[in-house]
């Protein structure tokens, strides 16, 4: 019972050291890494169970994982160089209205992507999964798509954009 209340200690401490340095995002965070690890995990007990398991396929995997972790980090990048510009050089405008979103919609993208790959994997594994679960995680990845496309829209103009006016 001891070792029980250990772990619950550290995981509440480490819930509220993430929601103390980075709010809702942290749990983002936690949410696509569980995801990943998810998507890893099941894709490699499917290939193992059907035979199919090679440590290439394996590599590949973890390499596509350490791609999605910089595009992250990009994003992240994004968000801070944006919040520097429009913060420190008031002379820059933006097409657009910023509100520091990149990384977040970039995080539910791949959260979303990831649980479509771990819905393919547990059918591969020969669970049954309700038709409309892809039809809906397809639909909230297109919303999230259609989210980070209304971002990069360049404003409408108004009379303060016109020079001359």
């Amino acid at each position: 019972m001891e070792t029980v209340n250990k772990i619950k200690l550290w995981v509440a401490a480490l819930g509220g050291v993430l929601t103390g340095l980075w709010g809702w995002m942290g749990w983002l965070v936690v949410g696509w890494i569980v995801c990943m690890v998810l998507d890893y995990v099941t894709g490699c007990v499917g290939a193992w169970l059907t035979g199919e398991w090679s440590s290439e396929k394996a590599r590949a995997g973890a390499r596509h994982k350490l791609g999605m972790v910089w595009v992250v980090l990009v994003s992240a990048g994004t968000d801070l160089v944006l919040w520097a510009v429009l913060t420190f050089l008031p002379v820059i405008s933006l097409p657009f209205d910023f509100r520091g979103l990149v990384t977040p919609v970039v995080l539910v993208w791949y959260i979303i992507t990831e649980l479509g790959s771990v819905a393919e994997n547990a059918v591969a594994l020969g669970a049954p999964v309700p038709k409309w679960l892809p039809k809906l995680l397809a639909i909230g990845k297109s919303a999230v798509d259609k989210a980070g496309d209304a971002m990069t829209q360049e404003a409408p103009e108004t009379e303060e954009h016109h020079e001359g006016s």
